[in-house]
């Protein structure tokens, strides 16, 4: 920090600059909302035994980071074990060809991760540790390669993954850590593990997205990074602007279903996020089409909805952050469509809420993707074909109904 003397003075008086120059700080570039493994999402046998998970395991995976930087760290999760998470040795690289994932890196290009300048770490049960920052520089929207190697795994079968990667994570036995090419590892298409990606930026903001399977991705291209934040990511090209994806599938504003309610998940997933500017909260489908199609039900999961985003709102703005909503987008036809409308008619209410001035902003998600023929359905070309999840096309007409004039301050 600039200082100055004031002279004439029996002793100096510092003088502190109220405007100091920028300095770097770490600032999230990548995140994934750890959930519970579902038994059909725990890794495949011989990875999973009676007792203990991946034991004598490399895992190797990809993701693809917001923003550039000359130094990272990796946040490893166990959010939901039970037991110890006993990490051997960790280590991050660039992915062959750059590709999503790859199962092999760059030859040169590993880096070996520590904690406290030790190779070795243990989570504790709903607990997470943060790596000693490592030297590797990487760019915006490149993919990184994160290796993890579990000598004696985790005991029981409580394991913290991200179940809706839309990435293929590579798992060989032995320790594999550093090899370039792992021929023979088995191929699944889950995050484990991991949380968060951090690094070194300056000037650098973060906008949060809260939100369940839309945002999450269900419909997009394995990988391919086409859900509606990546191609916002990447519309809108703001250096120092990161995308933060903090999205879980089945998940509920209310209620907990595959993991805790958004409510419960904000303090951790959201307002802890280093960086973090903007929040922009996408969720409430599940809410409605999980309650009873009565009008009494409806009314009740309205008012609840309502109530929740301004808690929310609240709880972001006294964390300094600004609050965008986005409306809910039409279901007709799904399984959560009810022939008497009573659920649409809930949702137009939950919309108009959001118009209204529930938060600092909307986002109008559910004009870009209906059909303006029959406004209570998705339009045909954007639909994933269950009629509630989009497709790559309809996920980019929802990055593009974001206004980048939101962010115009991102570098500041």
């Amino acid at each position: 920090m600039r200082r100055r003397t004031l002279l004439g003075a029996a002793s100096p008086l510092l003088l502190f600059d109220p405007h100091p120059p920028p300095r770097p700080r770490w600032t999230h570039t990548w995140t994934a909302a750890p959930q519970i493994t579902e038994p059909y999402d725990l890794p495949p046998e011989p990875f999973t035994g009676d007792r203990a998970m991946l034991v004598n395991a490399t895992l190797r995976q990809t993701v693809r980071l917001s923003l550039g930087g000359r130094r990272l760290r990796v946040r490893f999760s166990n959010a939901f074990g039970t037991t110890d998470l006993p990490i051997s040795a960790a280590a991050v690289a660039l992915p062959r060809d750059g590709r999503a994932g790859a199962p092999g890196i760059q030859p040169g290009s590993s880096r070996r991760l520590t904690f406290g300048g030790r190779d070795e770490v243990t989570v504790p049960p709903g607990a997470q540790m943060i790596s000693d920052p490592v030297d590797l520089p990487v760019v915006a929207a490149q993919n990184l390669t994160v290796t993890v190697h579990l000598r004696d795994g985790q005991d029981g079968s409580a394991l913290t993954s991200h179940p809706g990667s839309r990435t293929t994570s590579w798992l060989i036995e032995g320790d594999r850590l550093a090899d370039p090419e792992l021929p023979g590892a088995v191929p699944v298409n889950h995050w484990y593990l991991l949380s968060a990606v951090e690094v070194t930026a300056t000037g650098a903001a973060g906008l949060v997205v809260l939100g369940d399977a839309l945002s999450d991705g269900r419909g997009s291209t394995l990988n391919g990074n086409d859900r509606w934040p990546d191609q916002l990511l990447i519309r809108l090209r703001r250096p120092g602007l990161a995308v933060l994806n903090q999205a879980a599938r089945g998940n509920r504003v209310l209620c907990d279903g595959l993991g805790p309610n958004a409510l419960a998940r904000l303090d951790r997933d959201v307002l802890t996020v280093s960086g973090a500017r903007w929040l922009l909260v996408f969720e409430g489908v599940n809410d409605l089409g999980m309650t009873a199609a009565t009008e009494l039900a409806q009314r009740r999961v309205v008012a609840g909805l309502i109530g929740a985003y301004q808690q929310i709102a609240l709880r972001a703005q006294a964390c300094g952050l600004r609050i965008f909503g986005a409306t809910l987008t039409p279901f007709g036809g799904n399984i959560y469509d009810d022939k008497a409308g009573v659920r649409e008619s809930a949702r137009q209410q939950v919309n108009a809420a959001i118009r209204a001035g529930l938060f600092d902003g909307w986002v109008d998600f559910d004009a870009a993707v209906r059909d303006p023929v029959a406004p209570w359905r998705l339009l045909p070309v954007f639909d994933a074909g269950d009629h509630l999840h989009l497709n790559p096309r309809g996920y980019a007409a929802l990055a593009a109904a974001v206004p980048s004039r939101l962010f115009e301050a991102a570098a500041g």
